[in-house]
């Protein structure tokens, strides 16, 4: 019983931070959860903890979500998440995570020496930080920040941002978690597993949204931001190590 509530501490913190930040659990459950189980059985446990997570955020956020970006996103999210899952049997993952955490690091630190600096959301940019981030989240299990880089740069308010991400998510866990599943990622012996991940996720969308209503728009912004960098840290270090 030891191996399950470990994975739920971790979920609910990862759902916390990934609510917080509005780019998903993903982002730290992936690395953590290597610790204590297989890098396939990993990526079936994070798309059904996505799956969750982005349930409840898109309940607790619905008023807010803007329905046109999140189109934008959500057609090329789908189609490239599917492929990048599929991927999965022949790629190995730590080459990429590398070149993800550095682009992370020097992104979200460019961006905090530039507070003010937006871009339109105009369609090719979501298109293409929806391509991007689908495909690595299908093939490593995190591209949310990706398309949370894309959407910090688009300057949205924090509810807005947080529940257009969940929308955008929820799809795209729904296709690579049906794929992992089909491609037997995840045993009947998981079941207690995947319970746990089911509370974890309620708890930790409920703290994140508690905390999120408490603080400014700018103090979120720098969060999302040092999240980021710290993810794309982790992933440095973690694969070097």
């Amino acid at each position: 019983m030891t191996e399950p509530i470990l994975l739920g501490l971790l979920a609910i913190l990862s759902e916390l931070l990934g609510t917080i930040g509005g780019f998903g659990s993903s982002l730290f459950f992936v690395p953590l959860a290597q610790l204590l189980l297989p890098f396939q059985t990993v990526l079936a446990l994070t798309g059904i903890l996505h799956v969750f997570g982005n349930i409840n955020k898109i309940i607790l956020f619905f008023k807010e979500i803007n329905w046109q970006i999140a189109l934008r996103f959500i057609i090329p999210t789908v189609i490239t998440v599917a492929i990048g899952a599929w991927l999965t049997e022949y790629f190995s993952p730590d080459g990429l995570e590398i070149g993800l955490g550095i682009f992370l690091v020097v992104f979200s630190i460019l961006m905090l020496v530039k507070p003010d600096w937006k871009v339109s959301p105009k369609p090719i940019y979501s298109l293409l930080g929806g391509a991007i981030s689908g495909f690595l989240t299908g093939l490593i299990g995190s591209g949310g920040a990706i398309r949370g880089i894309t959407m910090t740069a688009f300057q949205l308010e924090k509810s807005t941002f947080i529940a257009t991400n969940a929308m955008i998510d929820f799809l795209n866990d729904v296709t690579r978690t049906v794929i992992y599943l089909s491609m037997g990622y995840l045993s009947w012996d998981y079941w207690i597993h995947v319970l746990v991940l089911f509370i974890a996720a309620w708890i930790g969308s409920l703290l994140g949204k508690w905390i999120v209503l408490r603080i400014n728009q700018q103090q979120f912004r720098s969060i999302v931001l040092i999240l980021i960098m710290v993810v794309g840290m982790w992933m440095i270090g973690n694969n070097l190590w």
